[in-house]
C-alpha cells in the first residue's frame, strides 16, 4: 500500500470520527451549544481543553521554530504554558463562579455597561480571528501534504471539514469531538518521537534523550548539535543570542495572552462547579505536559537528521549530491514536500550538489568558497511550519507512523480552529446580537445567528491565511498579544479591583488600539503584504517586535483604566458586593439568560 492511500485511511477515519461525534452530540439548545449544557466532567473538559490549548502552532510550528532557532524559541514553552498556570489559579474558578456563558458577557454584568460587552465582544474578534489565521495556515499546510495538493487547496479543503462539524455542534459537539483529537494528537506526536530517540540516542523518552548521548558519535546529543550548525555558520543551539528585554516581554504577552484567551476560558463555564473548573486546569496541564515536555526533543533530533541529511558524509565533507536527493529513497520527503510549495531546493552554481548553510555568516560564506561551493545556501526554502509533520519521512519511520501523524496535525489545527470559531459566533449571537441588538431575540433564532457567524469567520479567516503575517506560531503569538492587551486586564479588574466601568472601557480601547497598529505597522495594514512600515528585524521601538508589545499594551489598558476610573465615579454599591461573592470560590450561580 502506497504512503498516499495510508495517509487517506488515517484522515479520513479520523475525520469520520469527528464528525460522527459532532452529529451524536449535536447541540439541540443555545446552553448546549455555548456551555454544553455544563454537564462535563472535569477530566474530559481537561482533556478538550488541551486539545482547544495545544493549537496548530504547539502541534505543527512550536518544535520548528525551536529547531531553527535553539534556546532563544524556548519563549513559546516557558510562556505558554506560564500562562496557562495563570488562567488556572487567577481567573477560571472565578469566572465559573460568576454563572455566565461567555467573557464579553462577564465584562458587561461587571462593569455594568452594554458598551464595555460590545467594546469586549471586538477585542474578542479581533484576537480571535487573528488566532484562526495561524490555525488555518496548519491547515494548509498539513492537507497540502497529506493530500497532496498546493497549499492554497489544503487550506479550502481545511476550511470545508471545519464548516461541517464546528457549525453544527456548538460546544456540545466541539467538547466531545476534542477529547477524540487530543487521543489522535497525542498519540501523532509522540509515537514518531519515541522512535527518533530510540535512533539517535537509544532512549525511549524524548524528554531524557535531549540530554543522552549521540549514539552514532558518543557525545552528548546537544553537544553534537551544537557542533554541527555552528560549522554550518549558524548560532549555537543551546546559547542565548538575541536581546533579552524583547524575550521577556515576549514571554510576558504570552503568559498573559494565554489567560485572556477566551476559546479557552469558555471550556471553564462547561463543568457544574467552580471545584470542576479547578480540577479541569489541573487535568488540562497534566494533559498539555505530555506533548510540551516532547517538543524540544522533537525539535533538536529534527534539526540534527536535517543537517545529517543535508551533509551525508559530515560538514567537512562534500553536501548532499542532486543525484541522491533524486534518486535515493530516503530523500523521497523532498521531492514530495517540493509540491507543496514550502520546500525548495536549488543547484545555483552547477556543481551537482546542494550545500546547506548560513549565507548571512561570512566566516561559512569563506569556508564554502574555498571548498567550491559557491557562496550562497542552496537549500532555498524551508518552511518551519512542516517540520513536525516531515520528520517521520526524514528519520525513515514506517509508513503508518506518518500517517498517523497527518491525522495528528490536522486534529491540532482543527480542534483550536473549532474552539476559536465557537467563541466568535458566542460574542457575535449572544453578546451581540442578544445581548444589544435584539435582546427578544428566539433561541432558534439565536442559534442561527451563532452558525452564520461561525460560517463568516471560517471564511474571513480562510481568506487571510492564504497570505498570513508569518508562521503559524508567529501569528498565534500576535493573536495572544492582542488578548494580552485588551481582554486579560479588563478580567483581572473585573474580578481584583473596583475599577468603573468608563475606566474598563477606555483601558480596553486603549489596549487594543495601540497594540493593533504596532502590529500593522510592522505586519502590513490588515496583514496585507507589502503595506508595513517597518520590521521585526528593526523594530520600530528599540528592540520590541510586533509579537513581543502585547505586554506593552497590557500596561496602556491598567494604566488608562486606573487613570479614568479615578477621574470619574466610584463602582455602585450592588457592583461592589457582586465583586466580593466572585471572589469567595465557594458554589457556583446557573447561567442567566439575558
Amino acid at each position: 500500500m502506497d504512503q498516499f492511500t495510508i495517509n487517506l485511511l488515517f484522515v479520513g477515519a479520523s475525520f469520520a470520527l469527528y464528525i460522527g461525534i459532532a452529529i451524536w452530540a449535536r447541540a439541540g439548545s443555545t446552553s448546549e451549544f455555548y456551555a454544553a449544557g455544563r454537564g462535563v466532567h472535569p477530566v474530559t473538559n481537561g482533556m478538550a481543553t488541551a486539545a482547544d490549548w495545544m493549537s496548530a502552532a504547539s502541534f505543527i510550528s512550536m518544535a520548528g521554530l525551536i529547531a531553527f532557532t535553539g534556546y532563544d524559541n524556548s519563549t513559546f514553552l516557558m510562556g505558554w504554558t506560564g500562562g496557562y498556570v495563570l488562567l488556572a489559579l487567577l481567573l477560571a474558578p472565578y469566572l465559573r463562579k460568576f454563572g455566565k456563558y461567555t467573557v464579553s458577557e462577564f465584562i458587561g454584568d461587571r462593569f455594568y455597561s452594554p458598551t464595555a460587552r460590545v467594546v469586549a465582544v471586538i477585542c474578542l474578534i479581533v484576537a480571535s480571528t487573528t488566532y484562526v489565521i495561524g490555525q488555518m495556515t496548519g491547515v494548509g499546510v498539513a492537507f497540502g501534504r497529506f493530500l497532496e495538493v498546493s497549499n492554497t487547496a489544503g487550506l479550502l479543503i481545511g476550511a470545508c471539514v471545519v464548516f461541517a462539524y464546528a457549525v453544527f455542534g456548538g460546544m456540545k459537539g466541539v467538547t466531545y469531538t476534542q477529547v477524540a483529537q487530543y487521543c489522535v494528537l497525542i498519540m501523532a506526536y509522540t509515537i514518531p518521537a519515541v522512535f527518533i530517540s530510540l535512533q539517535l540516542t537509544g532512549n525511549p523518552i524524548p524528554a531524557l534523550g535531549l540530554f543522552g548521548e549521540h549514539t552514532a558519535s558518543g557525545t552528548p546529543l546537544l553537544e553534537k548539535l551544537d557542533q554541527i550548525v555552528v560549522e554550518l555558520g549558524f548560532n549555537e543551539y543551546t546559547a542565548h543570542h538575541g536581546d533579552t528585554f524583547n524575550m521577556v516581554l515576549f514571554t510576558l504577552s504570552l503568559m498573559i495572552g494565554t489567560a485572556g484567551l477566551p476559546h479557552v476560558i469558555m471550556r471553564f463555564f462547561t463543568v457544574p462547579r467552580v471545584a470542576d473548573a479547578r480540577w479541569s486546569a489541573g487535568w488540562t496541564l497534566v494533559f498539555i505536559a505530555l506533548l510540551y515536555l516532547t517538543a524540544p526533543a522533537v525539535g533538536a533530533m529534527a534539526r540534527l537528521n536535517i543537517s545529517d541529511m543535508m551533509w551525508p558524509n559530515g560538514t567537512s565533507s562534500e553536501p548532499v549530491s542532486v543525484e541522491m536527493i533524486e534518486n535515493d529513497a530516503r530523500y523521497d520527503w523532498m521531492a514530495t514536500w517540493q509540491k507543496t510549495g514550502l520546500l525548495g531546493w536549488e543547484d545555483k552554481n552547477g556543481d551537482g550538489r546542494i550545500a546547506y548553510f548560513n549565507d548571512k555568516n561570512p566566516e561559512s560564506v569563506a569556508k564554502a568558497e574555498a571548498a567550491g561551493w559557491g557562496s550562497e545556501n542552496e537549500l532555498t526554502n524551508f518552511n518551519r511550519d512542516i517540520l513536525v509533520l516531515a520528520n517521520p519521512e526524514i528519520a525513515n519511520l514506517p509508513g503508518w507512523v506518518i500517517g498517523l501523524v497527518a491525522a495528528g496535525g490536522l486534529a491540532a489545527a482543527l480542534s483550536t480552529a473549532a474552539g476559536l470559531l465557537l467563541a466568535i459566533s458566542s460574542a457575535v449571537s449572544h453578546d451581540l446580537i442578544k445581548g444589544s441588538i435584539n435582546p427578544g431575540i428566539s433561541e432558534k433564532g439565536e442559534l442561527l445567528s451563532a452558525r452564520v457567524a461561525m460560517a463568516v469567520a471560517i471564511a474571513v479567516a480562510t481568506y487571510l491565511g492564504l497570505n498570513p503575517p508569518g508562521f503559524a506560531a508567529q501569528t498565534v503569538a500576535l493573536a495572544f498579544g492582542l488578548a494580552a492587551a485588551s481582554i486579560f486586564p479588563a478580567l483581572m479588574m473585573g474580578i481584583f479591583t473596583k475599577v468603573n466601568n468608563k475606566g474598563a472601557v477606555a483601558g480596553m480601547l486603549a489596549g487594543l488600539l495601540v497594540t493593533l497598529l504596532y502590529i500593522f505597522l510592522h505586519k502590513g495594514w490588515f496583514f496585507i503584504p507589502d503595506t508595513n512600515s517597518f520590521s521585526d528585524a528593526d523594530p520600530l521601538l528599540g528592540t520590541v517586535k510586533s509579537t513581543s508589545f502585547g505586554a506593552i499594551g497590557a500596561m496602556i489598558n491598567f494604566a488608562v483604566a486606573f487613570t479614568v476610573s479615578k477621574m470619574t465615579e466610584a463602582i455602585p454599591q450592588e457592583i461592589e458586593e457582586l465583586v466580593e461573592s466572585v471572589r469567595v470560590p465557594r458554589g457556583a450561580g446557573a447561567a442567566q439568560d439575558h
